[in-house]
């Protein structure tokens, strides 16, 4: 255990908890909504600090980042624990079993270990992912320190409701975020989610004040987030407080955890693709499809291919200095 960070503490033992937008006013002996946050005695603890369940090395086309080192290697790693209660979670297993003493009391593995396994695997990034990276917070922000100093970058995979103190104080290590816009509806946000929108708009046009790279992904539920007025809703918010050329990155919804919705039509996807392209949003991509060409990058002004990929590999990058090779158009991005 390690003590927290970004807490109050209260009368009568009480702490309250200011990592992310909950907020959770905990007593003693008991933990916050994520699971992995407790109240001993007055004090606030992590649970999880330098216990990792999961340490992967992906494609950074995975995460999903496509205008991130493009083609380049991420060292991905999570704990236990999650502060929303998605109903359709796609990694569940670890994401809401942070009751489960046996994972939270996993191996313990050293912030410099992680860096240095990363080093090792030929990574150019550390991706805190997976789970929910804010709910263990100090220990990504020490591993991302000795990232910085060891030439790697950071990114964080996440929900985006974390607290303005807490992004930051990690804004300063921090290179690449891609954050789930999962819903543009109150509604949605309190019944299947277990947050709140507003917080998460915030800590988007935050990230883009900060001049942190930013992608945005939406998973599109038949039933839940589809409707066209929706989708108009999360491109303008996209195209005018962020920018147009932020990627959006449009998913294909499976059958998962507790949400037994239908899987999301292709027509629904193109449909999602042609009101973000209206709006002058200037990459899109759709994810968990079998059309290649959906993945691919090419340059908003001449439409030439660029970016070639087949799932998460790239095959071929024709971008040259950032731009276009035919019409020399900006590509934006970071190592493009």
């Amino acid at each position: 255990m390690k003590e927290a960070l970004f807490y109050e503490r209260l009368p009568n033992k009480q702490v309250r908890c200011k990592l992310c937008a909950h907020y959770c006013l905990i007593n003693a002996g008991k933990r916050g909504i994520c699971g992995v946050r407790e109240n001993k005695e007055g004090k606030l603890y992590s649970l999880v600090y330098g216990q990792p369940v999961a340490q992967h090395i992906d494609p950074i086309e995975k995460k999903p980042l496509f205008h991130f080192y493009p083609g380049s290697l991420s060292y991905s790693i999570a704990t236990v624990g999650c502060n929303f209660r998605c109903l359709w979670c796609q990694n569940w297993e670890i994401s809401q079993l942070s009751s489960n003493q046996d994972l939270i009391e996993a191996r313990e593995v050293a912030p410099a270990e992680i860096v240095a396994d990363a080093q090792q695997s030929g990574c150019q990034s550390i991706a805190y992912t997976y789970t929910e990276p804010t709910v263990f917070f100090e220990y990504s922000y020490d591993i991302a320190r000795l990232a910085r100093d060891a030439g790697l970058a950071n990114i964080y995979v996440t929900n985006g409701y974390m607290s303005e103190g807490m992004l930051k104080m990690l804004s300063p290590y921090l290179d690449g975020a891609n954050v789930d816009l999962k819903s543009f509806r109150e509604e949605t946000y309190q019944r299947y989610i277990g947050g709140r929108l507003q917080p998460v708009l915030n800590n988007l046009k935050l990230l883009k004040k900060m001049g942190i790279w930013l992608e945005v992904t939406t998973l599109i539920i038949p039933g839940i987030n589809d409707n066209a007025d929706e989708l108009r809703d999360i491109v303008g918010f996209i195209a005018d407080e962020l920018s147009p050329d932020t990627p959006w990155h449009i998913s294909r919804f499976f059958p998962a955890y507790k949400m037994k919705a239908q899987i999301t039509p292709l027509d629904t996807l193109e449909r999602a693709k042609e009101i973000g392209l209206k709006a002058g949003l200037q990459y899109i991509y759709e994810g968990n499809i079998p059309n290649n060409e959906s993945l691919n990058t090419y340059c908003p002004n001449c439409k030439k291919l660029l970016i070639c990929r087949s799932g998460f590999i790239v095959s071929r990058n024709y971008i040259q200095d950032n731009c276009c090779p035919d019409c020399q158009t900006p590509i934006v991005g970071v190592g493009m």
